[in-house]
C-alpha cells in the first residue's frame, strides 16, 4: 500500500537542483516549520476575530491548506507568515459573513443567557470589551485587534489588511476613540 504524504509532493527536475526547487516558492519544510512556530499565534488572531474555538481552529487549518496549495506563488519564504495572517483574517471575515446570513435566516433568535457562576467582575469587563469591540466598524476592529491584541506594528497591520499605513493610523485612532466612548457608556 503506498504511503500518503501529508502535503502534495511537487517534483522538480533533478538537473535544476535544490536552488531551483527553492525558487519555485515556499518549501513544504518551511511551511511545516512555520506551522510549528506560529500555529498558536494564528489561532489567537482568529480567536480575536471569531468567538468559538472550533471555528478558529478550522480557519487556521484552512489557511495553512490554502497557503500550501499556493506556496509556489509565495516566492519569498519570509512572507509566508504575512500571507498566512492575511488568509486567517479573510477566512474569519467569511466565517462571520456566513454566521450573519445564518442568523438572518433563523426564524427566532436564540437567547444569550449566562449562568449565575459567570457573574465575576473580570468576565463582566471582558464581555463589555467584546461588546464594545463588536460595535466598531469592521476595519476599525480589525486594525485594533491586529495592532494591540496580536501585537503587530502598524506596517505589519497595513500589509496584512492590504491598506496603507495612513489608513491603519486613521482606523486605529478612530477605533480607539469609539471604543473609549463605548466603554465609558457601559460604566
Amino acid at each position: 500500500m503506498p504511503v500518503i504524504a501529508p502535503w502534495p509532493i511537487v517534483r522538480v527536475p533533478s538537473e535544476l537542483g535544490t536552488e531551483a526547487a527553492m525558487a519555485v516558492g515556499t518549501s513544504v519544510d518551511h511551511l511545516t516549520e512555520t506551522y510549528s512556530a506560529h500555529y498558536r499565534s494564528l489561532l489567537g488572531l482568529a480567536a480575536l476575530l471569531l468567538d468559538d474555538t472550533a471555528s478558529c481552529e478550522d480557519v487556521v487549518q484552512e489557511a495553512f491548506i490554502r497557503v500550501h496549495s499556493a506556496r509556489s506563488r509565495v516566492r519569498d519564504p519570509e512572507k509566508t507568515l504575512a500571507y498566512l495572517r492575511q488568509t486567517v483574517v479573510n477566512l474569519s471575515r467569511s466565517a462571520l459573513r456566513r454566521r450573519i446570513l445564518g442568523l438572518k435566516l433563523l426564524s427566532k433568535p436564540m437567547p444569550d443567557m449566562a449562568s449565575a457562576e459567570e457573574g465575576a467582575y473580570e468576565i463582566l469587563e471582558r464581555d463589555q470589551l467584546k461588546s464594545a469591540m463588536r460595535s466598531l466598524q469592521r476595519r476599525q476592529r480589525e486594525v485594533l485587534v491586529l495592532r494591540y491584541f496580536a501585537d503587530m506594528t502598524e506596517a505589519q497591520v497595513a500589509e496584512t489588511l492590504g491598506i496603507s499605513l495612513g489608513s491603519v493610523k486613521a482606523y486605529g485612532s478612530r477605533g480607539l476613540a469609539a471604543l473609549r466612548i463605548a466603554m465609558e457608556a457601559t460604566v
